[in-house]
């Protein structure tokens, strides 16, 4: 743990008026608040809208003997801009339903999207992939493959998934994220750790 702190908390925010803009499968919210300020005193009362779409787990797994990433190709409506590519190659994930813990969205997401069996999890990042408008929090894990649906189509066809299985070696996918071939954010954050983490990470589980 690093010794920096931050100097306010959430005591230090004032919740003046909340309503909800919109509710379908994500809600809208919006909300009038104050903050303190860095000079001293409070800030005047602004409105913010607020993406309530839950809190997501998201895991990177891998295959340490194979030496093998799983990845899933999936169309991705927020990618639709310019020339690009809207399929993206991304970890599984899904979202987190009212009592259950991030261990069990992690198995059950890795098998509906990867038919990906996993034995270990690893917990690595906590983040949020986009504050300034949005309340989810992802938690990224790792996971160790005992085996994977590798070629294969997966997903939920009441969810509209289409996802196609990749198995990518690990210097090919930490080659892609250097050359700026990987433009997602949970995907991104999970392949720097495991540039960072990597080798003691296999070692570990190869001795398991």
């Amino acid at each position: 743990m690093s010794d920096f702190s931050h100097r306010f908390a959430v005591e230090d925010v004032r919740v003046l008026e909340r309503e909800v803009g919109y509710q379908g499968f994500f809600r809208l919210d919006r909300l009038r608040v104050q903050h303190r300020l860095f000079d001293g005193g409070w800030s005047e009362p602004f409105t913010r809208e607020l993406f309530e779409r839950g809190d997501a787990v998201a895991v990177l797994p891998w295959d340490p003997v194979r030496d093998e990433l799983i990845l899933v190709e999936q169309f991705r409506a927020g990618a639709l801009r310019g020339q690009d590519s809207p399929w993206m190659l991304e970890l599984v994930a899904g979202i987190v339903s009212e009592g259950e813990s991030d261990e069990s969205v992690a198995h059950r997401e890795a098998l509906e999207e990867a038919g990906c069996q996993l034995d270990r999890l690893v917990p690595i990042a906590t983040f949020y992939p986009s504050a300034g408008a949005c309340s989810e929090q992802i938690r990224a894990f790792m996971g160790r493959v005992v085996s994977a649906g590798v070629g294969e189509v997966h997903g939920l066809d009441d969810e509209h998934e289409d996802l196609l299985v990749h198995a990518i070696p690990r210097a090919q996918a930490l080659g892609m994220l250097d050359a700026n071939e990987i433009n997602n954010g949970h995907t991104l954050i999970a392949l720097q750790w495991l540039a960072r983490h990597g080798e003691a990470l296999r070692r570990q589980w190869l001795k398991d």
